[in-house]
């Protein structure tokens, strides 16, 4: 059965522009898009302006009224997550004593805990596990490691992985927290993350973090992650290793070259073999070297290697 298309006159206002031939009824489609995505501040009420603005006498005043706590905006935002957003933390936590969903989404996906970490308030952020807020959420949400890890919000990211959350979690769009660290340089969070054991090659699906680092051209992160075991061949979907992403000659892909080259040179040096023992701890990250310019060559194991070499002084 073949299904009937409305004409104009009958359709929708916003199906009307989609079967309307004209350039400006398109132009009018993009701006309607671009409007309903963003929070319709008409509909907000007293209360979300109260927890908005951090105003805690407001708010208990408007809650002891009456007012329901759990009123929502057209896009499902509640005062909660005004009150997590702009971290405004005894806000919160009278919204949560008087009920407030805890786990409430917004069309856009955001849940309170996400907006915590927006904000990067940490105390937003434990009070709201403490009242049972889901850290490890579905995929189609916004999840709010990624967004500490994305804004720089260490204490954050390091609270919701002490709660379970897993530090290799990866997004289509935006892959593991480590990747979202490297793109974003958010060196801090990268070297927690590291540290607390997540995988220096999962990145977002076949571009590693070295990947990631190698566009940015960030020295200093590329240096942490080969620290740490990261694979320096490793192929993205174009083929591409991170040496390909770096401009040539410039100082990264100088030190990727170093990198590289490096393991041979130790394996060298050490004749008793005692070097490429070392080198396949590290590969196998059974052994966490230091961050440093060039760690291989500096680390204390290193030292002790190179004085056998050359006899006890």
């Amino acid at each position: 059965m073949t299904p009937t298309v409305p004409n104009s006159s009958q359709a929708p206002p916003l199906l009307q522009l989609l079967l309307t031939p004209n350039a400006q009824a398109y132009i009018l489609l993009l701006n309607f898009v671009r409007d309903s995505d963003q929070d319709c501040w008409a509909d907000r009420s007293p209360l979300h302006e109260a927890a908005a603005q951090g105003r805690l006498l407001a708010l208990k005043t408007l809650i002891s009224q009456g007012v329901n706590v759990n009123l929502l905006t057209l896009n499902h935002v509640s005062s909660l997550h005004e009150a997590c957003l702009g971290g405004h933390v005894a806000c919160a936590r009278a919204l949560l004593e008087s009920g407030a969903q805890v786990n409430g989404v917004t069309i856009h996906g955001a849940t309170p805990l996400f907006n915590a970490c927006c904000s990067g308030s940490a105390a937003c952020v434990s009070m709201l596990l403490e009242h049972g807020a889901r850290a490890q959420l579905d995929m189609h949400l916004c999840s709010p490691i990624h967004e500490a890890v994305k804004r720089g919000h260490t204490e954050c990211m390091e609270i919701l992985l002490a709660n379970n959350v897993n530090i290799d979690q990866e997004l289509p769009h935006i892959g593991t927290p480590l990747y979202v660290a490297c793109t974003y340089e958010k060196e801090d969070c990268l070297k927690k993350l590291l540290e607390l054991g997540a995988n220096p090659d999962q990145g977002q699906w076949l571009n590693t973090p070295l990947h990631a680092a190698a566009k940015q051209s960030n020295l200093e992160i590329i240096y942490t992650l080969v620290d740490y075991g990261a694979n320096l061949r490793l192929r993205n979907a174009q083929g591409k290793i991170p040496l390909d992403l770096a401009a040539p000659k410039s100082s990264v892909a100088q030190a990727l070259i170093l990198c590289e080259e490096t393991p041979s040179k130790i394996e060298t040096t050490c004749a008793d073999g005692q070097g490429a023992l070392y080198m396949e701890l590290c590969k196998s990250n059974q052994q966490r070297l230091q961050p440093n310019r060039f760690p291989c060559f500096s680390t204390p194991e290193m030292g002790v290697l190179f004085q056998y070499q050359e006899g006890p002084k």
